[in-house]
């Protein structure tokens, strides 16, 4: 169908978009970086604003129910956490990952506290003391009085900070016997992962430590669907190219609910990366991927999805065929489309950051 399209346009369209393509070169991204930077100034004033309205506000009459906590609320607490609460699948396997994982007597850090589920879990599976901790104040006083209204707040400390700010003796009081981290999102590594667990397990873990989960894989089959690529990229809209908007598209992975768009997979699954959570270094990279081709056809994206071994014949995924999963599986778009031939291997080159995915043919 985009074939098609693209051999429709007339010679005036395709003379519009070479122009708008070649206005990256004329100074393109050193205008939008200065206007970046506005972005961000509008929204540093924005919260100002915010904050300057709550210190008028006497404590005593501060309300859940008012606009401004609304939009604090809003704008700094996912809604995925709803989502992720009310996942049974995930909940039940990390409970009970934990209640066969944890050691008796076990000192836990849990990273991430959300809702303070994963340290209650911790607590009942029989560690003597669990520390978690979360960098969001509002989820932190949440997990608080969470684990304060179960009556678990001699047993679990709640501490509002990142993992890579805890100091192991005064925050701690040592090294721990278990680390909790899952702190994944669609394509596995987005929610900083690597770089919040190479700090842990070298500060903050025992040096006997267990780590949950233990490895981490990543899966992949190359993909085609424009109804999908539509979601991040746009063209020529009632006869105006709009096209400049693909500046802003997302380069890396995000997630997709795949089942409900038309799309076609050309190839077989294949490993795409794999982590021992425990001794590998962690770091960013590049590798080559070879994927056994099914179709013919142009693979648009790299449809990926995790498993994450939690030890005692435990994995959590979010594989396509598992719609129930609150994580989607992530959409890597390719830099540029690569040819398919049934039968034949198609080759690309994936490169990972501490947080993104990018892949390339």
């Amino acid at each position: 169908m985009q074939h098609a399209q693209k051999a429709r346009r007339t010679p005036a369209e395709h003379e519009a978009r070479t122009d708008l393509a070649a206005m990256p070169a004329n100074g393109l991204p050193s205008r939008l970086g200065a206007v970046l930077l506005e972005s961000i100034a509008q929204e540093m004033s924005a919260l100002a604003e915010q904050a300057s309205a709550l210190l008028r506000t006497p404590s005593e009459s501060l309300s859940l129910e008012t606009d401004i906590f609304a939009q604090i609320v809003r704008r700094n607490v996912p809604r995925w956490h709803f989502a992720m609460l009310n996942d049974t699948d995930r909940n039940e396997a990390l409970v009970a990952a934990l209640e066969r994982g944890i050691p008796a007597g076990a000192t836990v850090l849990d990273i991430g506290s959300g809702s303070g589920l994963l340290a209650m879990a911790a607590a009942r599976a029989g560690a003597s003391r669990v520390f978690t901790c979360e960098m969001n104040p509002l989820l932190a006083e949440v997990a608080r009085n969470v684990v304060d209204a179960h009556g678990l707040s001699d047993v679990i400390t709640v501490i509002g900070k990142p993992s890579t700010e805890l100091d192991p003796q005064r925050d701690l009081g040592g090294p721990v016997d278990v680390l909790v981290s899952e702190i994944v999102d669609c394509g596995l590594i987005g929610e900083g992962l690597l770089p919040t667990v190479r700090h842990a397990r070298e500060h903050l873990l025992a040096l006997d430590g267990i780590m949950l989960p233990s490895a981490a894989r990543l899966y992949g089959r190359l993909v085609n669907s424009e109804a999908v690529l539509r979601l991040n990229q746009a063209t020529t809209v009632g006869g105006f190219d709009v096209s400049l908007m693909n500046t802003l598209a997302t380069r890396g992975h995000f997630p997709v609910r795949l089942d409900t768009w038309p799309h076609r997979f050309l190839s077989e699954a294949a490993p795409v990366l794999e982590f021992d959570l425990a001794r590998d270094d962690l770091e960013p990279g590049e590798r080559t991927l070879e994927f056994p081709a099914t179709a013919d056809g142009e693979a648009q994206a790299l449809v990926v999805w995790f498993e994450l071994d939690m030890g005692n014949g435990i994995v959590l995924s979010n594989t396509p065929d598992a719609p129930r999963s609150h994580w989607m599986p992530g959409w890597v778009p390719l830099e540029k489309p690569a040819l398919t031939k049934a039968g034949e291997t198609t080759s690309l080159r994936l490169r990972w950051s501490d947080f993104t995915l990018r892949v390339s043919p």
